[in-house]
């Protein structure tokens, strides 16, 4: 089966965003349930002090993933631009530059997280009890970097030719393999932790072989030994664009990482509820994430080819979709939160019932106030279309400062759970700095379509 591209060009905006997000939120969704399946698998299969750990390490696990993906989601917004513009030549260029700089970044972040773990879980307060848990669980998906760096290359030129099933068909393709390694590494072997985190990074190494037999497949993709020698504009393009993105993820993630240190003190069943409800917090946030990338791509793609109105009225479409997704959503995990968080506590009645509580009091927070989650991911991956990446660095900063100040101010004010309106805040301060830039920016190139060829609205490095 051969990789569908799409030009997002031409047609209903509506529907090929629809269309596009559709198999990313089913891709997105395969990855979350594997991701749960090892809370689920930990949490039962070895108990509260391991799925405790497993959350200790969210966030430094998040930042480097971050650092992963912001780079190769930069990479993408240029291959999206250029393949609007039709510059196939220019494109595959584009592509082997990526290829070595992913290369050499995997070196570096390898060598880099694997020194970072045992003082940064120290910096975090992490308590001795589950410390050596979240240190051998961050040691194995880190060594398994170069492969998830791989698998969101392959995944980014495939989005950005406006091929969103080929990332489907990988993660299912990984869902199935993680789930049954899991299975089989906690449950029949005993390997707890270290059996979970190997899963992972196996289960990863499929999607990538998976994506990569797609795009070999592509006749415009045929990258040659002259595709691969870096150039020097090509290069300064792919960074302008990849740089900003990782740092913006790797500002938010300290501010979560703060976060961490607070709960951390508060103790091990207050540091579990939370853990339960992060990782439903993930498959809360999928579709605002898979409507993102659809954003991404279909203004990448229109930029390219000089349709701005077009672009202003996609965007519109596709903030409408968030929103009712959003409030969905949010439906489903207030009417059935409980349960679900029920399947990751493994404990004696009195602490379960603990966790539960903590678990389900946060979980309402984030259901309630999530269509501004769903505007900040429009807005934001809108403005990376057109080949923004600073202002999206910048509502980073808003965040981390959001966040941090909630999780120092409001304990205080609020008690304990007052932690948990630190995400709320970090979200609402850094949507209204993207939706505001937004529609300055979509009122400047629609009112001066001359705008389409500068640094800041056409084809990076054209």
């Amino acid at each position: 089966m051969k990789a569908t591209i799409k030009d997002m060009t031409r047609g209903n905006p509506a529907k090929l965003i629809f269309l596009f997000a559709i198999p990313l939120i089913l891709g997105n969704l395969f990855q979350q349930f594997y991701m749960l399946v090892d809370t689920i698998v930990v949490g039962q299969g070895v108990g509260v002090d391991a799925l405790a750990a497993i959350g200790a390490a969210d966030w430094i696990n998040w930042m480097v993933l971050g650092l992963v993906t912001g780079l190769t989601q930069g990479f993408s917004i240029l291959f999206s631009q250029l393949y609007g513009a039709e510059d196939y030549r220019g494109l595959k260029k584009a592509v082997g530059n990526s290829i070595k700089l992913t290369a050499g970044a995997a070196v570096l972040f390898v060598v880099v997280t694997e020194l970072a773990i045992d003082p940064v879980l120290g910096i975090l307060q992490t308590p001795a009890d589950i410390f050596d848990g979240a240190a051998i669980y961050l040691r194995i998906l880190f060594a398994g970097v170069p492969i998830i760096l791989a698998y969101n290359l392959a995944a980014a030129i495939l989005r950005a030719l406006g091929d969103s099933k080929s990332p489907l068909y990988a993660m299912i393709v990984a869902a199935g393999v993680n789930v049954g390694l899991d299975l089989l590494f906690v449950m029949v072997f005993h390997w707890g932790i270290p059996g979970a985190a190997g899963a992972t990074v196996i289960a990863q190494g499929c999607s990538f072989l998976f994506c990569l037999l797609r795009i070999r497949k592509i006749e415009i993709l045929q990258i040659s030994r002259e595709d691969l020698r870096l150039k020097g504009d090509l290069v300064s393009s792919l960074l302008r664009l990849g740089l900003p993105i990782m740092f913006q993820n790797t500002v938010i993630s300290v501010g979560g990482m703060v976060l961490q240190s607070v709960i951390n003190k508060v103790g091990v069943l207050f540091v579990a509820g939370f853990t339960a409800t992060n990782k439903l917090y993930g498959m809360m946030e999928m579709a605002a994430i898979s409507y993102g990338f659809a954003v991404t791509t279909y203004v990448g793609q229109n930029l390219g080819a000089g349709k701005y109105e077009r672009i202003k009225k996609g965007v519109s479409r596709a903030v409408l979709m968030a929103l009712l997704t959003a409030v969905l959503i949010s439906a489903v995990m207030l009417i059935f939160g409980k349960p679900i968080l029920s399947m990751f506590i493994s404990a004696s009645p009195e602490k379960a019932a603990e966790v539960l509580r903590v678990a389900y009091y946060y979980l309402t927070i984030l259901s309630v106030c999530l269509p501004v989650l769903y505007l900040l991911h429009a807005y934001l991956c809108a403005l990376r279309g057109m080949g923004d990446t600073l202002i999206p660095l910048l509502s980073g900063f808003v965040e981390f400062g959001m966040r941090v100040l909630a999780a120092k101010v409001l304990p205080a004010l609020l008690g304990q759970t007052g932690i948990f309106y630190a995400e709320v805040m970090a979200w609402s301060g850094a949507a209204v700095l993207v939706a505001v830039t937004y529609y300055i920016r979509i009122r400047k190139l629609t009112g001066r379509p001359g705008l389409g060829t500068s640094s800041s609205a056409g084809p990076a490095g054209k």
